[in-house]
């Protein structure tokens, strides 16, 4: 696998409140690991919920003496969640903090996808698909058949989340299991990358770099070109043939 990943502020932040972890190595049980937070709160409580959250689930991962993906993450993002209510509950200027986080670990071409929030994963071949569901109001209605994706691109409360790890004592984690294949990329990314780039011009922008690092700093740059008006991160995953192998 060739991987590469960034994250950027935007034009319109002072602050990054979006944070990544990445590894092609093993983490604990799991032969991989990556994962995007965007956080959520004034002031640093954002920021503190996404790097607490990634760095809390990355040390469960790497403690965790269970075999399987779904398990492992599952486990590691509840956790989490406990921890940051806690600290919520303590601290007065980390009250209404929490954060989304969407992450993945690749075994022999089989990609387990663990979400909650709208962060997003996306799996890029002959096409573009979006593999998570955003948990927001705006998804929701659109679920409803009560607006189309086109509205819901431009509605004031698109931003608006229904669940995030720290917003409610239990959280509810959404997995997926994907069968990938040879020269497939895999695209996870905060909302600052997907609310400024439509998926079509995301699909173009891999599709014409063959680099994977010349495809995720295209991709936050045409972000900022387009507005730039929330933090913006990505990592991209390219599978290469007979490099995916289990650990």
């Amino acid at each position: 696998m060739k991987t590469f990943s960034m994250t950027d502020t935007g034009i319109r932040r002072e602050m990054n409140q979006d944070y990544l972890f990445a590894c092609d190595t093993p983490v604990g049980n799991l032969p991989n690991l990556y994962i995007v937070a965007d956080g959520m709160g004034g002031h640093k409580a954002g920021e503190y919920a996404s790097r607490y959250t990634v760095e809390r689930v990355t040390a469960s991962v790497a403690r965790s003496t269970e075999t399987e993906p779904v398990t492992i993450l599952n486990e590691a993002i509840e956790k989490a969640n406990e921890i940051l209510i806690e600290e919520s509950k303590e601290d007065e200027t980390k009250r209404g903090m929490g954060t989304t986080i969407v992450a993945a670990t690749i075994t022999d071409h089989k990609m387990v996808v663990a979400n909650v929030g709208d962060s997003r994963l996306y799996v890029i071949g002959n096409g573009i698909r979006q593999i998570t569901r955003d948990h927001s109001l705006v998804e929701e209605m659109v679920r409803l058949g009560e607006m189309d994706e086109a509205q819901a691109k431009a509605h004031p409360d698109k931003n608006i989340i229904t669940r995030a790890v720290g917003a409610a004592n239990m959280v509810e984690v959404d997995f997926f299991e994907i069968e990938l294949h040879d020269g497939d990329s895999v695209l996870l990314c905060s909302d600052g990358l997907t609310n400024m780039i439509d998926d079509e011009d995301i699909y173009r922008i891999v599709s014409e770099n063959e680099d994977v690092e010349q495809q995720v700093r295209t991709l936050i740059e045409t972000a900022n070109q387009n507005g730039g008006k929330d933090n913006i991160t990505a990592i991209i995953i390219k599978l290469l043939s007979d490099e995916v192998k289990e650990c």
